[in-house]
């Protein structure tokens, strides 16, 4: 795990809309990070953290991996924005209460614009993924 301190250094997101706990790893081309599901969280339906919710997992996921390598190089955390999600896949709605895993890995890289594979993990079972298209803005 790396010690990041607040995870919010990272990302724009705010409580109660944070939706990761720890960054677990993170590189150039990839980011692992752990969400502990609160009951009370505001993506929690009937005691199962829903879709909409795992899709903000994955996409600050993205975010935090863009942060992050921002404050190794000294820089300001731009901001990023969702261009298009495409072929999402939830496979089972993990429970409140426990803790997920979320994984981004890059595709590709074309100016501003990134596209990455996002999953998200329970125990090593696969709860869904899908594909991102981010657009970071530039520091002025």
């Amino acid at each position: 795990m790396i010690n990041t301190g607040d995870i919010t250094e990272y990302i724009p997101q705010r409580p109660p809309i944070v939706m990761i706990s720890r960054l677990m790893e993170a590189g150039e081309k990839n980011i692992r990070t752990e969400f502990d599901i609160a009951a009370d969280n505001v993506f929690v339906q009937d005691g199962l953290f829903m879709a909409p919710g795992l899709v903000e997992n994955i996409a600050q996921t993205a975010a935090a991996r863009i942060g992050y390598l921002a404050k190794q190089h000294n820089v300001p955390v731009p901001l990023g924005f969702i261009g298009a999600i495409q072929n999402l896949h939830v496979i089972e709605l993990p429970a409140a209460g426990t803790t997920v895993e979320s994984e981004i890995v890059i595709e590709h890289e074309v100016f501003n614009a990134t596209v990455i594979k996002g999953t998200v993990k329970q125990n090593g079972k696969l709860m869904a993924e899908c594909d991102m298209k981010i657009f970071v803005s530039q520091n002025k």
